[in-house]
């Protein structure tokens, strides 16, 4: 079966750094258009970043511009989410998600932001 695991998250201090992983198996990632979402609780489910098929696309929301880097490898079937200069608002549970015939999202893991 199709399984997305990210990994990554953890507690970091303002200003600090995290890399995500999203690790997919069950199904290639070549070709396919993917994302990183984030929610805190109370909010609907927020686009943070995605990536087209081939990697040479990438958007981002604006609270994340220029601080988050979204990228894949397709070789190692997983994708990535840099995020640097981090802040407290950044605290909440990342999920990768993966655009095939049908939607697939990862369980998600959790960053948190703190002094």
């Amino acid at each position: 079966q199709v399984q997305l695991v990210e990994s990554g998250g953890g507690l970091v201090q303002p200003g600090g750094s995290l890399r995500l992983s999203c690790a997919a198996s069950g199904i290639s990632i070549t070709g396919r258009y993917m994302a990183w979402y984030r929610q805190t609780p109370g909010n609907p489910r927020e686009l943070v970043a995605r990536i087209s098929g081939g990697g040479t696309i990438t958007a981002y929301a604006d609270s994340v511009k220029g601080r988050f880097t979204v990228s894949r490898d397709n070789a190692k079937n997983t994708v990535y989410l840099q995020m640097n200069s981090l802040k407290l608002e950044d605290t909440s549970v990342y999920y990768c998600y993966l655009d095939s015939t049908v939607d697939y999202w990862g369980q998600g893991t959790q960053v948190t932001v703190s002094s």
